[in-house]
């Protein structure tokens, strides 16, 4: 048996798969802020990247999308799976890469997941924890 050979825990994305993810996003919101692709659905609503997480070998590109203003989320995701083809071509004419990664499109929800933490956070009850005082008068 080899050393080492148990499973290490997961160390996170390589500096290569975040440098890559950056060009993939920059250039895939640059392709649908100009609206070069013909579908209506695309073309009447502004849809955002917030973040790209590339695979370990930089040919699965997973997207995270959202419409602005969180409107016809379905639909939009419709419309870009619909467009994978040509927004990889329009992607892949942008980047300076061996191999243009296959997209893939997901909805974001960290915003919502930011919205429920800060209403948790601001809830009576942490407001109760946090004002809470020890027998001696100070701030635990």
């Amino acid at each position: 048996m080899k050393r080492g050979s148990a499973a290490a825990p997961a160390a996170g994305p390589s500096q290569r798969q975040l440098r890559v993810g950056e060009l993939v996003r920059h250039a895939l919101a640059e392709v649908l802020s100009r609206g070069d692709l013909p579908d209506p659905a695309l073309s009447r609503v502004l849809v955002t990247v917030p973040e790209v997480r590339m695979s370990p070998d930089l040919k699965l590109a997973t997207c995270y999308v959202m419409p602005l203003g969180g409107k016809d989320e379905q639909a939009v995701l419709a419309a870009l799976e619909a467009n994978r083809k040509p927004l990889r071509g329009e992607v892949g004419h942008r980047l300076d890469l061996k191999f243009t990664p296959e997209l893939r499109f997901r909805l974001d929800t960290s915003f919502d997941e930011g919205a429920r933490i800060d209403a948790l956070l601001r809830s009576p009850d942490v407001a109760r924890d946090l004002d809470t005082k020890d027998e001696d008068g100070e701030d635990e």
